[in-house]
């Protein structure tokens, strides 16, 4: 009994209200996108917001169960978890159903199950554990080595099942690394990772090449080289490029400007470094390392887009990259309809029910992928701004129940939750209105679906178990 008195006068009861409140909203909006005058009841389970009623009282019963299991066990048992969750995602590339193009479903009955959308959670709990040991210092090789493998060995198997959305959002647990004083220097690789992918894209190789020579430059400077000896660096640069494509034109050969200049740079590279900058070639040769690297990035950009990204994939990068754009058709056609929905919904929007981008089923995937385009429609400005601030303000809420946390392993898997959910919102909000790729991740509490809404339940729930015992340490 002292418990479960403790339980309730230690649980988080505002989290519990904004998960309970928008999980409402989200049901609601399903029913205004699908909505069948045939089937008017919110309650017939023949429809989808039927079902989806179904998922939510699941959804509160696994709260529920959740809540009455002590905190410990969720540490204790993070591993096991983990490993279970690593074999069905083995398991559902051999005896799953295909939908959509991706093998990541499990079929038992009329129920569908996505362990890619559970294997978040396990991860949670697993980098979790692993971070918060006692010798445990991310700076290690071994401890960085251990934890991409935690991270991105599932990310892997759910590539292999062709959602190359859902593993995207492993990424964002560099951000909990980061927390955990990982070097602001690997975000930062990162990013740049980010931007020479795109600009390898929209640009032409000898235009990339010189970006990542600029770069270069500036990184010298920033190491302590003076800007005489920079200068000095990028004319024997153009002189060697003078001097090879000379050579070139005496030899007749046909060689593109592109590997005139790679050439050029590589043979002032290293008697540049020994004379100029032998007092920090220590320091240079990291800058080698970076234009090395990103060559190497570049030149395996196309090999990558081109080869491993499925078709429907790389038109979506195109379309918002600007590179192709066909708002008949694909991800052009997605986008193009989705801005429709959302901008005429207006500053009020057209009213519940009203929707005749969704009621005429312009929008595909309406009811999951792009349920905000119902919410942008039917509330307009004022009830897409009233659902972000309830999402945000759930993020903001996880983060600072995060950094209350006596225990380490409470504090990390607190933060965990806040970055899936803030990247869950970030890129599906995105794609409905043509700021990132539809990659295909549902909007959380809000989408259609027993898997992502079950998922999501549990992260939360787990998350405010832990804090609920936050006067413990728990390990």
């Amino acid at each position: 009994m002292t418990r479960r008195v403790s339980l309730v006068k230690n649980l988080d009861w505002w989290t519990v209200f904004i998960y309970v409140l928008l999980v409402f909203l989200g049901w609601v909006n399903i029913y205004a996108a699908v909505y069948n005058e045939e089937h008017q009841s919110i309650f017939d389970i023949s429809q989808r917001y039927g079902k989806q009623l179904m998922w939510i009282g699941a959804a509160f019963f696994l709260a529920a169960i959740i809540l009455i299991i002590e905190g410990k066990f969720f540490s204790a048992f993070a591993y096991p978890t983990y490993l279970i969750m690593l074999v069905l995602l083995i398991a559902v590339l051999i005896f799953g159903r295909e939908v959509n193009g991706a093998r990541s479903w499990f079929q038992l009955g009329s129920i569908r199950l996505q362990p890619a959308e559970f294997a978040k959670f396990a991860t949670c709990l697993a980098i979790s554990r692993y971070i918060s040991q006692y010798n445990f210092k991310i700076h290690k090789f071994k401890s960085l080595v251990i934890s991409s493998l935690i991270l991105f060995t599932p990310a892997v198997l759910i590539i292999l099942q062709r959602d190359a959305g859902s593993a995207l959002v492993y990424s964002v647990f560099l951000l909990v690394l980061y927390r955990e004083g990982l070097s602001g220097i690997v975000l930062f690789v990162g990013f740049l990772s980010a931007v020479l992918f795109i600009i390898t894209l929209l640009l032409v190789k000898l235009y990339v090449l010189l970006i990542i020579l600029g770069f270069s430059f500036v990184f010298l400077k920033l190491i302590g080289m003076r800007f005489k000896q920079i200068l000095i660096g990028v004319l024997s640069v153009f002189i060697g490029f003078y001097l090879v494509w000379g050579i070139v034109r005496l030899l007749q050969v046909e060689v593109s400007v592109y590997w005139i200049l790679l050439i050029s740079i590589a043979l002032n590279m290293l008697p540049f470094l020994y004379c100029i900058y032998k007092e920090r070639l220590k320091n240079a040769i990291w800058v080698i390392i970076f234009a090395v690297g990103s060559l190497f990035f570049t030149f395996s950009v196309s090999y990558l887009f081109e080869n491993v990204l499925e078709l429907h994939q790389r038109q979506r990068i195109n379309e918002v990259l600007g590179i192709e754009s066909n708002p008949h058709r694909g991800a052009g056609y997605h986008v193009a309809q989705s801005k429709i929905a959302i901008g005429s919904g207006g500053f009020a929007g057209k009213g519940f029910l009203n929707g005749t981008q969704t009621k005429f089923k312009f929008v595909p995937e309406q009811s999951t992928d792009f349920i905000f385009c119902t919410v942008g429609e039917e509330w307009g400005f004022i009830g897409s701004t009233v659902v972000l601030f309830f999402l945000l303000i759930l993020i903001i809420r996880l983060l600072f129940l995060a950094e209350r946390q006596r225990s380490p392993f409470s504090r990390i898997y607190g933060y965990g939750v806040a970055c899936i959910l803030f990247f869950h919102l970030a890129i599906n909000v995105g794609m409905t209105i043509g700021l990132a790729p539809v990659i295909g991740i549902p909007l959380p509490f809000f989408s259609y679906g027993g898997s992502s809404l079950w998922a999501f339940t549990i992260l939360l729930f787990v998350f405010l178990r832990l804090d609920a015992n936050r006067l413990e340490l728990l390990r």
